[in-house]
């Protein structure tokens, strides 16, 4: 971007950076396809250097959120601002801060691991090339194998490794760990408990895997009905409850996290 461009965004949506900011503020966010409701004013806040987990069976709209603070889908009502600006007005300059892997595994499928971490240096200004294959390698990823050709649970690390390749403020996940085996989340969460946590990096991590967060979030906020029914710290919820992340989602949404996934009116995952 350039400077002209920096100084007119500032004037167009000023926003202080401060450590006390919050990194991700959804304020009355309300999403439809169509007729279809997928988000009903949903509100919450990402602390700086926290782990925030929004819960919730497929299809209650947590796909959807993520493509709004991602700038690619346009809030029906409300807002999703991170570091203070609005995602969908400056999508091009915040996504310089941010990291996302999606739930599907996408990147072309004839480049090895090694050719994709050359292939993204090329294209962000700020790369940690060394840090990306000391990543792979930890995770344990054959750097020459096709991308095609590799387990999910590999591909699910190499979109990690790849999401934090040039060092993001923000790391986005979608429902990171679904279809993974029991050593493929651990590393996923691992990944988060240990590196991000020390780096100071925020985190607004989707999903259905109760278990894999309880150790993780500091924060968690449940989605059911397309809106937020439940949101607290972590720790507090629980003392609050005497039960479990799983009892508590049970008795608050009534469902099982990992119910069959339903689409959105234009095909996505909602």
């Amino acid at each position: 971007m350039s400077v002209h461009g920096a100084v007119a965004e500032a004037a167009a949506d000023p926003a202080p950076r401060t450590a006390a900011e919050a990194v991700v503020d959804v304020r009355g966010l309300t999403v439809r396809y169509g007729g279809r409701l997928v988000l009903d004013s949903v509100s919450l806040s990402v602390a700086r250097g926290s782990v925030y987990a929004l819960l919730g069976r497929n299809g209650v709209g947590k796909s959807s959120l993520l493509r709004c603070l991602l700038g690619q889908q346009k809030p029906t009502a409300g807002e999703a601002r991170l570091f203070g600006r609005s995602a969908w007005r400056f999508r091009q300059s915040l996504m310089e801060r941010v990291g996302y892997v999606p739930e599907e595994p996408d990147a072309p499928p004839e480049l090895c691991a090694r050719e994709l971490v050359l292939f993204c240096g090329r294209l962000n200004v700020r790369w940690n090339e060394a840090a990306v294959i000391g990543r792979l390698e930890r995770f344990l990823v054959p750097l020459q194998t096709p991308f095609r050709s590799l387990s999910k649970g590999q591909k699910s690390a190499v979109m990690l490794a790849l999401a934090l390749g040039h060092d993001p403020e923000l790391l986005l996940l979608d429902d990171p760990t679904l279809g993974l085996d029991v050593v493929a989340r651990r590393t996923v969460f691992g990944e988060l408990i240990g590196e991000l946590a020390d780096r100071n990096t925020s985190v607004l991590v989707t999903t259905h895997d109760l278990a894999g967060v309880e150790g993780v979030a500091d924060r968690v906020g449940i989605l059911h009905a397309n809106r937020l029914v439940l949101e607290g710290e972590l720790e507090a919820l629980k003392a609050e409850h005497g039960a479990s992340l799983e009892e508590i989602f049970a008795a608050v949404a009534g469902e099982r996290a990992g119910d069959a996934p339903q689409r959105d009116g234009s095909g996505a995952r909602q």
